[in-house]
């Protein structure tokens, strides 16, 4: 249990609540009734008597009628791991003990934030359940069963017993892409893409003569026949090779269309919906999921927390690594002096994408250094398409437009310096083929 349910435990009545204990209602209604009815025979006033018997008479039943054995409640929490679209249910096995007639259990409700509601339930209900449904991804606390069972007319009760957090996490969503060829790279020769290296794989590399070693299966016989030296001829291929992908994340800022909002932070989520840093993540997990597909290998760097990276990988494994892992990096987000992206951390070789609204220079310096070292890089602008001036500065017009000419002069640093450029917002739409032209195009 969390220190804070703990002392909240603490707080409420000394311990008390974890036995049956009278309320203060039976207290007052006892005090009361004899104080009434003792005054009233003292003073010979039948009113008095009167008032004071019904709440010494119901007292006294609630005392004898109080509720006995220890309840006991049960609770099967949810999978800590989720989907956004799954809808998993936590379910409360109540066993109340004899006498009890009411439950008070604070079950979530759908559309309502937080711990959820009280609900006013029969003892005689067993068994409770309630779905959680949370749209935004990340690690947050999707219910706490806080529970109280009472007597009869609630003189005496069990409680409150404060539940412990369930916290869950919500993995961010996939888009499904459709994947194109990656560049050549000079290692491998087992995979989905096309290698500089003569192999055994699909596209044709060159028509030669034959020579020992040469398999029979790859002799071309129209081409042999048709040569006036009589010598045999083969079909030369290029051989297939996996590629490695490195997703850079840039998780020191989170910005959204709203200029004024950048410098306030919202309170209880990890990520903005719909800003730059929620972007990046859907970037990174729909584009690790495309090429993990095809048997590729899929990395992670975090430029602003270097040691939350995960290393090169392949299967389906790899990807809920890496989406746990993005959750990680998006719960330890902030700002930091400087990005860092080292050739320890990319393998030789290896396509660097680069996710960030490039709002510094370190960045693209980060990004040229990576081009620099012999990787083909893409840097995928994240930033918001439309940005919204602050109305209340009167140099709100003036900012936006400034943020714009610098973002605009940074992606025309990189293209200059070889750097593949070019907007989320494009690539989504018209798929990863159009990442891996890009590539293609791209001088080393």
């Amino acid at each position: 249990m969390s220190t804070r349910a703990e002392r909240i435990r603490a707080a409420l009545l000394g311990g008390r609540n974890e036995t049956w204990h009278g309320t203060e209602t039976m207290r007052r209604a006892l005090l009361l009734g004899v104080g009434l009815a003792v005054v009233g025979v003292i003073m010979h006033q039948v009113e008095l008597v009167l008032l004071g018997a019904p709440l010494l008479i119901s007292g006294v039943l609630g005392m004898l009628a109080a509720p006995a054995g220890e309840p006991k409640v049960r609770i099967t929490p949810p999978p800590r791991t989720a989907e956004s679209t799954d809808t998993p249910t936590v379910i409360v096995d109540i066993e109340p003990g004899e006498n009890a007639e009411l439950l008070a259990i604070r079950l979530p409700t759908k559309g309502v934030g937080g711990p959820g509601r009280v609900h006013l339930l029969p003892a005689t209900v067993r068994r409770v359940s309630a779905p959680l449904r949370r749209s935004a991804w990340g690690e947050g606390v999707d219910v706490r069963v806080d529970h109280l069972l009472a007597g009869p007319d609630a003189m005496v009760v069990h409680g409150p017993m404060v539940g412990s957090d369930m916290s869950r996490t919500v993995l961010p969503p996939l888009d499904k892409l459709p994947v194109g060829p990656l560049p050549p790279r000079p290692a491998g020769l087992v995979g989905a893409h096309r290698s500089r290296r003569p192999g055994d794989g699909v596209e044709l590399r060159d028509i030669r003569p034959f020579q020992p070693g040469d398999r029979l299966r790859g002799i071309d016989w129209r081409v042999s026949l048709r040569s006036n030296n009589g010598e045999l001829y083969v079909r030369e291929r290029h051989a297939t090779a996996d590629a490695d992908i490195v997703l850079a994340l840039d998780t020191r800022t989170d910005v959204v269309p709203e200029l004024a909002e950048w410098s306030t932070s919202l309170l209880g989520a990890t990520v903005r919906p719909g800003g730059s840093l929620d972007t990046s993540v859907r970037a990174a997990v729909s584009l690790a999921a495309s090429y993990l597909r095809l048997g590729d290998r899929v990395g992670l760097v975090d430029l602003g927390r270097p040691q939350l990276g995960l290393r090169p990988g392949v299967g389906r494994r790899q990807l809920l690594r890496l989406r746990n892992q993005i959750v990680v990096c998006a719960a330890a987000a902030g700002w930091s002096p400087s990005p860092v992206l080292t050739e320890h951390q990319v393998p030789h070789g290896a396509v660097v994408v680069v996710l960030s609204p490039f709002l510094d220079d370190a960045i693209v310096q980060v990004a040229v250094h990576a081009a620099r070292r012999g990787n083909r890089v893409l840097a995928v602008d994240v930033l918001p398409s439309q940005l919204i001036t602050d109305r209340s500065d009167r140099w709100g017009e003036v900012v936006r437009r400034m943020l714009l000419l610098e973002h605009s002069a940074r992606l025309t640093a990189l293209r200059d310096r070889g750097v593949a450029v070019m907007s989320w917002s494009t690539a989504s739409s018209s798929g990863a083929a159009s990442i891996a032209d890009l590539l293609r195009r791209t001088r080393r």
